[in-house]
């Protein structure tokens, strides 16, 4: 037996003329390191906005799910084609009893609120019924458990709610206008609340906790990720729900299927309502989890008690937890109503981003707008020309360290995401707005906080020396300059909230203003 050591090779390499061959392989999600991590000259660019304190840019690489997606939005295959037809006249059956119901529903609620006035407290029994269906579980007692929490997937669990368990629900400000349905949800007491509005939403919350603390009114029902999903995931969750420290009981719901996907997705209500009723069936799932109580006597953070509640879910789903919420159907819808051919490639995961940088849903959109304008590509991405156009800007240096800044993968081309996240980051920099409201001084002189054009052309030039009048014209009116050639410090102010990355076009003016300040002074101190 040879002396070998435990370390040398099992088999020995044969001789070859042939230098070895060697792969590196590239690992696709590290391209949002920063730029400094590499060696490629693109990386070496200047940091535009190190005068904020900000420091380089790094981006979570994209989502790959996309919980709004329906899978079969379509009739497709020889098998779906002819089950269509053969349900037709079941379809028009069935749309005819869904009427009729809805018809019921809608007088027999009409006839209990009748008369009643007194929202404040709960409606007489004689008001309300209750209808019992097979499900898993048991529902807690009111007494213990009195919110209860679900996954929403599609129009059926609000009517399943309804007749099991008769709660109070939480519901958008837009229901109560939807014909019919609007009068049945009124019959359940509904907390409406404005997702927009912080004192709706404070509202919402005071009388979720009202109605909870007293077991004369119902259970207080929520669909804590505040819109529909695809049921594949679970999306981050409000905290309306959880804010006042009661138990609260879980409920999932599951619609097991093959050929028809019964989730409300970015698919019309009408279309998902003909695919329902051309089914020969449609498997429903609904299962009470064990109750979720709050930890530390009640006084457990809402958001860490929203988190265990959301794994409780996403547990017995047996699905995964994203940061995706409602904002993130809203881009989508902007993308999609905007004739995008990927507008799934606009989610950013919103729940993230407002945590990271505290701008809102209403914002992210107003980005978008913006990132609409630089006309991207199928694929979602906006490439340097573009950006150029759309900040009416020429190509220069400083233009190239501000598009390198957002284009963190170095490949010339940027994502929204990237786009969102970049304007966000400079925007959260603790001197962004004492630096908007210094550059605002620089460029109006002090005449009545009036910005004029050529005191703004004055100021870009030293940051782009060869601007010529009509591209200072186009910039101007970029900052809500009139005809005039005046712009308000409101507008100018607004403009750079829009576009936060123009905040670098200012930095070589503050730098020479200070610096002349600075220079006289040293003069006077040496006379």
């Amino acid at each position: 037996m040879t002396d070998d050591s435990l370390s040398s090779p099992l088999l020995q390499p044969q001789p070859s003329d042939h230098p070895p061959v060697i792969l590196s392989i590239r690992d696709n999600h590290n391209h949002y390191y920063h730029r400094h991590n590499s060696n490629s000259s693109s990386h070496n660019l200047r940091n535009p906005f190190e005068f904020l304190g900000s420091d380089f840019l790094s981006v979570p690489p994209p989502s790959t799910v996309d919980p709004f997606r329906n899978n079969t939005p379509k009739i497709e295959g020889v098998y779906e084609v002819l089950k269509s037809l053969i349900c037709l006249p079941i379809a028009l059956a069935r749309l005819v009893l869904f009427g009729a119901c809805l018809l019921v529903g809608y007088l027999a609620t009409k006839l209990a609120l009748g008369g009643w006035k007194d929202k404040n407290n709960p409606m007489p029994k004689w008001r309300s019924s209750y209808h019992w269906i097979k499900r898993k579980g048991n529902p807690a007692p009111r007494e213990i458990a009195p919110i209860v929490v679900s996954n929403h997937v599609s129009y059926i669990e609000p009517i399943f709610y309804f007749y099991e368990l008769f709660p109070t629900i939480v519901a958008a400000e837009s229901h109560d206008s939807i014909p019919f349905v609007g009068t049945i949800i009124r019959a359940m007491q509904v907390i409406y609340v404005n997702r927009f509005s912080q004192s709706s939403r404070k509202l919402a919350v005071n009388e979720i906790k009202r109605k909870a603390s007293c077991d004369r009114f119902p259970r207080v029902l929520l669909f804590p990720e505040g819109t529909t999903t695809n049921g594949k995931v679970v999306i981050s969750f409000q905290l309306g729900a959880f804010i006042p420290g009661y138990a609260i009981q879980p409920v999932i719901v599951r619609y097991p299927h093959v050929h028809f996907d019964q989730s409300w997705g970015y698919i019309s209500l009408a279309k998902l309502m003909f695919r329902m009723f051309t089914q020969f069936h449609n498997f429903m799932e609904v299962e009470y989890l064990p109750i979720v109580s709050p930890l530390d006597n009640c006084k457990e953070n809402p958001v860490h008690f929203a988190k265990r509640t959301s794994h409780s879910i996403a547990s017995a789903l047996n699905v995964v937890q994203t940061f995706h919420s409602y904002g993130d159907l809203m881009l989508l819808m902007k993308a999609s109503h905007s004739k995008q051919e990927k507008p799934s490639s606009y989610m950013v995961e919103m729940a993230k981003v407002e945590s990271l940088y505290h701008i809102s849903s209403l914002e992210a959109v107003d980005f978008l707008d913006k990132f609409l304008s630089m006309n991207p590509d199928p694929s979602g991405r906006v490439k340097f020309h573009d950006f150029l156009r759309a900040m009416r800007l020429r190509t220069c240096s400083l233009l190239e360290e501000i598009f390198g800044f957002v284009d963190v993968e170095k490949i010339g081309s940027i994502t929204f995401k990237q786009f969102l996240y970049g304007s966000a980051h400079v925007m959260k920099q603790p001197l962004f707005r004492q630096t908007c409201e210094l550059a605002c001084t620089r460029c109006s002189g002090g005449e009545d906080n009036l910005i004029s054009k050529e005191q703004l052309g004055d100021t870009i030039r030293l940051a782009i020396p060869d601007l010529d009048d009509a591209e200072i014209h186009e910039l101007f009116k970029l900052f809500g300059g009139n005809d005039d050639g005046r712009a308000s410090k409101e507008t100018f102010m607004c403009c750079l909230k829009k576009n936060p990355l123009l905040i670098a076009l200012f930095w070589p003016c503050l730098v020479y203003k200070d610096s002349l300040e600075c220079g006289g002074r040293m003069l006077e101190e040496l006379v």
